[in-house]
């Protein structure tokens, strides 16, 4: 899905993300909707889940994977307690920057702040550089913290446009130990998105603990053809060493196939929760 797949109506509408201002995230809405956005900041991951939930935005935008790091667990989790729907991805390159105040040479940072996935990202580098690192809850909010603070020896990982918003100085640009680092990102609503012929179904799942069920769970999909592209497990929260699976698998939740899948899977799992159908994000082809 992007913006003209969906019914803006001509109207700004509001997103909420998780972040300050230049966050990648904020990056993501502008990439999927366009201009015409209202990007509405928050704390925690979960209060924009809240804001999708209450009505008080008309869409989120939340990551979900990266591909160095792996999956945003904590957002994966979310998806239990809340009602939202997927209805839209976008996938994104990152690159990051080190960023500080002006003046500042690298040889002179004692400490680097940021979001724990970006530190996670830039491993590599950061151990060149033997400083401190603190983790942070943002890419853009560390910038905007050491530019507050007038922190002299400090600098922060995060884009390019948060280096401009904040009017920082950027010390090394695409600093990640793989140039190939892409995030993607969920676009969260009330109701998903209608077939387009080209889309991707989210679901979770639990299967009883006994051997074989989750083959069995899986057939489901394979007996009718379906790919699947993702899957993980993540623990239920409720009795040790017990698991929910998160699934992505082609197809919309409507196709005739894949409402028969989901019925069958039904039968053989203990809990299903579809968090939504929506159209695939183009493929990456200019991979570095």
């Amino acid at each position: 899905m992007s913006a003209g797949e969906i019914n803006l109506a001509n109207k700004i509408v509001k997103v909420a993300f998780q972040g300050e201002a230049g966050a990648y995230s904020e990056d993501a809405i502008y990439e999927f909707f366009g201009s015409r956005v209202q990007p509405i900041p928050c704390k925690r991951f979960s209060d924009v889940f809240r804001k999708v939930e209450d009505g008080d935005v008309d869409f989120g935008v939340v990551p979900i994977e990266n591909s160095i790091e792996g999956s945003v667990t904590q957002v994966y989790d979310l998806f239990l307690d809340h009602e939202v729907k997927v209805c839209g991805e976008v996938v994104l390159r990152i690159i990051h920057c080190l960023i500080a105040n002006p003046g500042l040479k690298i040889n002179s940072i004692k400490v680097v702040f940021s979001h724990p996935q970006a530190l996670g990202q830039c491993k590599s580098f950061l151990e060149q550089l033997n400083c401190e690192i603190v983790p942070t809850y943002d890419t853009a909010g560390s910038v905007k913290m050491i530019k507050e603070r007038s922190m002299v020896n400090a600098a922060a990982i995060a884009s390019e446009r948060a280096a401009s918003i904040y009017d920082m100085e950027i010390l090394a640009r695409d600093i990640a130990d793989n140039p190939n680092n892409y995030t993607r990102f969920f676009i969260l609503s009330k109701q998903d998105a209608s077939p387009t012929g080209n889309d991707k179904t989210s679901i979770i799942f639990s299967t009883k603990h006994v051997p074989g069920a989750l083959y069995r769970a899986l057939g489901e999909f394979a007996q009718r053809g379906i790919n699947l592209t993702k899957i993980e497990s993540r623990p239920t929260r409720q009795k040790p060493w017990e698991y929910n699976f998160y699934l992505d698998f082609e197809g919309h939740r409507l196709e005739p196939r894949c409402i028969e899948a989901l019925e069958g899977l039904k039968k053989k799992a203990i809990f299903v929760k579809v968090l939504g159908s929506y159209p695939k994000a183009p493929e990456i082809n200019n991979v570095i």
